[in-house]
């Protein structure tokens, strides 16, 4: 099984790939459009800013490969944002794959969400085998909208989308190669989802 990290102007490419070998399947990340679209398995990594991020995905063309994709997609933090339809974020127009819109959170707590937290309302593969007292780490300062194509929420001054699901789409708003054992799992059953 080929496994894609796609490679674009956001951090936290590294993590993803250890977690990723840690688990036993060999990856590669890449920014070439071929590579991306022939892999069994793709993942969208992210920690950054959303307009300078669409802008390189755009420069190489990753905009459209992306969008066009078939086989199981995971997008984590920054790559949940880039497939929803807008963040206010730069006021950045993105891949549009999610029916939902990226706000930045209300200065009613400490923002940036930062730390261990729980999730609700799961459902859908990822989550196979979550139990309800199970946490994972979020750091964000933008959050989704609960839209149709929220399979998880968490609450953090209001409550927005942890995770999203629409076809051969899945996001986490959180980071699964920061959340331990339960992290593990969920990356586990995504790199396990039959096409």
């Amino acid at each position: 099984m080929m496994i894609a990290i796609i490679k674009y102007n956001a951090g936290n490419i590294t993590s993803v790939k250890n977690a990723v070998e840690r688990l036993g399947y060999a990856c590669k990340v890449t920014d070439d459009r071929d590579e991306i679209a022939a892999a069994d398995k793709v993942i969208f990594p992210g920690v950054g800013e959303a307009s300078s991020a669409m802008n390189y995905l755009k420069d190489k063309e990753l905009d459209k490969t992306i969008a066009s994709l078939r086989q199981p997609v995971l997008g984590i933090c920054l790559g949940l944002q880039l497939l929803c339809n807008y963040s206010e974020e730069g006021h950045t127009p993105c891949l549009g794959i999610f029916d939902t819109e990226v706000k930045k959170f209300p200065p009613l707590d400490i923002v940036p969400h930062m730390g261990w937290n729980n999730l609700y309302d799961t459902k859908g593969p990822l989550f196979d085998g979550f139990g309800k007292n199970d946490t994972v780490y979020f750091v964000h300062g933008y959050y989704a909208e609960i839209c149709a194509d929220t399979v998880a929420t968490c609450h953090y001054i209001l409550p927005f989308s942890a995770a999203l699901q629409h076809e051969n789409f899945y996001a986490t708003q959180f980071h699964p190669e920061k959340s331990g054992d339960v992290g593990e799992k969920i990356l586990k059953n995504f790199l396990e989802l039959k096409k």
